[in-house]
């Protein structure tokens, strides 16, 4: 286990509707120096699903396609002892100061990505926001009784509606 301080920046814009939490970034995403960078992670394609949109795959890609689809995203943890990017190892968590979004962007909706990010959330963040976060499936490969489509269709009944 080893202490680790979360790599990438949030990524959001005043234009940003809906922020999207997850836990803390995987090996491969601090690796690649952006979220959700383990090819295995479903969640580029199930945003891409929701939006009707394809696929990013570059970093520039990404974050065009989040600003352009209004999405705000970040993780619940600012550092942490972690093993790898075993989410049930998180330790000694330092939250992440999710208000500097809140107060530049006009976020209608939080959603965390997850029960390990829900768990964290209402830990650390609930008690200084006082804005409840709706949990989603986790995109994680480890998240394996969830196929594709399901988390399209799940995460598309709560997102859906906030694409422009």
């Amino acid at each position: 286990m080893s202490r680790e301080i979360h790599p990438i920046p949030p990524l959001y814009d005043k234009d940003s509707r809906i922020l999207i939490l997850g836990s803390f970034p995987s090996v491969k995403s601090r690796e690649a120096g952006f979220f959700y960078g383990h090819p295995q992670n479903r969640f580029w394609k199930v945003l891409a699903g929701i939006f009707g949109d394809k696929v990013p795959a570059t970093i520039p890609e990404k974050r065009e396609f989040l600003l352009r689809n209004r999405v705000a995203v970040w993780d619940v943890i600012a550092s942490c002892e972690i093993t790898g990017s075993s989410d049930a190892s998180i330790r000694n968590v330092e939250p992440n100061e999710i208000g500097v979004i809140l107060e530049h962007a006009a976020i209608e909706k939080i959603y965390v990505n997850g029960k390990t990010a829900e768990k964290l959330y209402n830990r650390y963040i609930l008690p200084k926001t006082g804005r409840k976060a709706v949990v989603l499936p986790s995109t994680s490969p480890a998240n394996a009784a969830w196929k594709l489509e399901r988390l399209i269709e799940t995460w598309g009944e709560e997102i859906g509606v906030a694409s422009p």
